[in-house]
Parts: structure tokens; C-alpha cells; sequence
């Protein structure tokens, strides 16, 4: 089997990435019946936390042990990437040891290289730059929600982040619209402008952004790393609060996704994360069955 790794979006085709979100459906189904579907038994995930992370670390623990197989937490307490041990002897030895290696850091460079030097995939359970296997999860509830978004519009508000990068890729790979309203200055990294210009427009009014969108999506001020950041963020981000004024500027069916952990009215308003456009639960499970699909993508010939 051709090793592959999964650290952004764009390491997939677009049929590749359709195909994975159709099978996390599929999946899905499947445990809800309760059947049993044990591809990775005897295999082993290790997991490599440099960030902290609720969903991540149920969602894949959870996958692997629902496919048979087996994960290892590895906190930031029992390994330091690029501390202590270079990151390339690092992934030598857990890729001689695991069948597949997530990693969850900080600057994208460090899973680049840890790629490099592995023998198994590794997948990015996110960095810096990017957040794709969020991306996996949110196309998959539009798709259950609202079918194919192709043709489609999505606005992200807030700030231009790794989750906003990964909807750049998205858009391209999809065939969707993305508009992005952030205040100036946090504005997502010029390479991914230039990757995504044919399908993105960047915006300052978040009414403007969100006319005729069918999907509005919003992250955290702050990110974590970002906390000293808080108060500075909070006055630039105030007007950009996603509330139901707001979402009353997009189409009337519009969905509501957010990749949690929530700041309730800050980033959005009560009303909207907990009202009827709001598909955020379902977001946040199908962590779970879309990293199953993606598992079995890059494990199972």
C-alpha cells in the first residue's frame, strides 16, 4: 500500500475527500445499528499531543477502538518534538512501533519533518496553519444536512486562523464559495490567498459576507498560544460577534457550524450556538466518524 499522510487538506483529491465524507455517512449508519466493523484490529495509532484537545482525543481513541485497533496518549509531558530528541529520530521510532501516528503541535514545519522521516502515515490533528480533520467533519454535517455544497456559499467570520486556512482548501477542493469577513490585520497568511484566490473573497462587513450564504461558520478571538492576546482581540473582533441580527443577513436555511470550545457571547451569541441553525453537535461527533473514514482511507488496502 502506497503511504500516504494526511497534513492538509490538499493531500487528498477532491474525489478522494467526497469519497471520504460519503463513507463517514456510511460509517455512521453502521454504528448506530450497532454492527460491528473491526478494519484495524491489531493496529496502533499513536497520538502525539502538543496542543491540548478535548474532541481530538476522544475522536480518534474512540475510532480506533471502534475499528478493533488500539491508540497511545502521548502528552506533551511524555514528548517534547524537537526537545530533547529531534523530531526526525522521533518519528523513526514511533513509526517503527505504530501503524499510523496523529500529530497535534504548534508550527507546521514540525509535522512536515515528522512526515518526512516516518514510515506510517501521520495525520495533523491540527497546527498553526491548519485544521483539517475539522474540515472533514464540518463538510461531512453540511453534506447530511444539505447535500453536495457544491455551487454553495459559506461565510467564515472572525479571525483569519488555521481553521479559515483549511476552509480555503475546502472551497477549492468542493467547488464551494467562501467569504471571510475579519477585521484588518487578521487576515488569513498571504500563500493561502494565492492558492484559493479563484474561490474566496475577503471582506471587512460581516453583514456583506453573509448575504446569501448557506453556511455561516465562526472560531475562538483567541486561539491557544494567543491568550496574552485576549483583551487587544476582543475590541477588534466586537463587531463580528455571529448573533441572530447577523444570521438574519444570510439565506433563511442558513446553517450554523462552530469547531468548539465555544466562548458564548463573545464569538457568538447564546441564541444562535443553541437555536435551531445550529448543527454544532453534529459537528462536533462527526470528529468521530469522519477521522474513522480517513483511518480506513490511509490503512486498510
Amino acid at each position: 500500500m502506497t503511504l500516504r499522510h494526511f497534513l492538509t487538506l490538499t493531500d487528498l483529491t477532491s474525489g478522494e475527500l467526497t469519497a471520504i465524507l460519503h463513507r463517514a455517512i456510511e460509517l455512521k449508519a453502521l454504528h448506530k445499528k450497532g454492527e460491528l466493523y473491526q478494519p484495524l484490529k491489531n493496529r496502533v495509532l499513536a497520538m502525539v499531543f502538543e496542543k491540548s484537545s478535548t474532541r481530538t482525543r476522544v475522536s480518534f481513541e474512540a475510532g480506533m477502538a471502534q475499528f478493533g485497533g488500539h491508540a497511545i496518549f502521548l502528552s506533551p509531558r511524555d514528548t517534547q518534538l524537537g526537545r530533547g530528541e529531534p523530531i526526525a529520530d522521533s518519528a523513526r521510532v514511533l513509526s517503527s512501533m505504530a501503524d499510523c501516528i496523529m500529530v497535534r503541535t504548534f508550527e507546521h514545519e514540525k509535522i512536515e519533518c515528522f512526515a518526512e522521516y516516518s514510515s506510517v502515515p501521520v495525520i495533523n490533528g491540527l497546527t498553526d496553519e491548519v485544521h483539517p480533520c475539522q474540515l472533514l467533519a464540518d463538510m461531512q454535517t453540511f453534506l447530511e444536512h444539505r447535500g453536495d455544497i457544491k455551487g454553495k456559499t459559506v461565510t467564515w467570520i472572525g479571525d483569519g486562523n488555521n481553521m479559515c486556512h483549511s476552509y480555503m482548501h475546502a472551497a477549492k477542493l468542493l467547488d464551494f464559495k467562501l467569504n471571510i469577513a475579519c477585521p484588518e490585520g487578521y487576515d488569513p497568511m498571504n500563500k493561502f490567498i494565492d492558492e484559493t484566490s479563484t474561490h474566496v473573497e475577503l471582506m471587512r462587513d460581516p453583514a456583506q459576507a453573509c448575504k446569501n450564504s448557506d453556511l455561516i461558520v465562526t472560531d475562538v478571538w483567541a486561539s491557544m498560544g494567543q491568550e496574552d492576546e485576549q483583551s487587544r482581540r476582543e475590541a477588534a473582533f466586537a463587531p463580528y460577534q455571529v448573533n441572530p441580527a447577523l444570521m438574519s443577513t444570510a439565506n433563511s436555511d442558513a446553517l450554523f457550524m462552530h469547531c468548539l470550545p465555544a466562548h458564548r457571547e463573545e464569538e457568538v451569541s447564546t441564541e444562535v450556538i443553541d437555536g435551531k441553525q445550529s448543527v454544532v453537535w453534529d459537528e462536533a461527533e462527526n470528529r468521530l466518524h469522519a477521522q474513522k473514514a480517513l483511518l480506513e482511507f490511509l490503512l486498510v488496502e
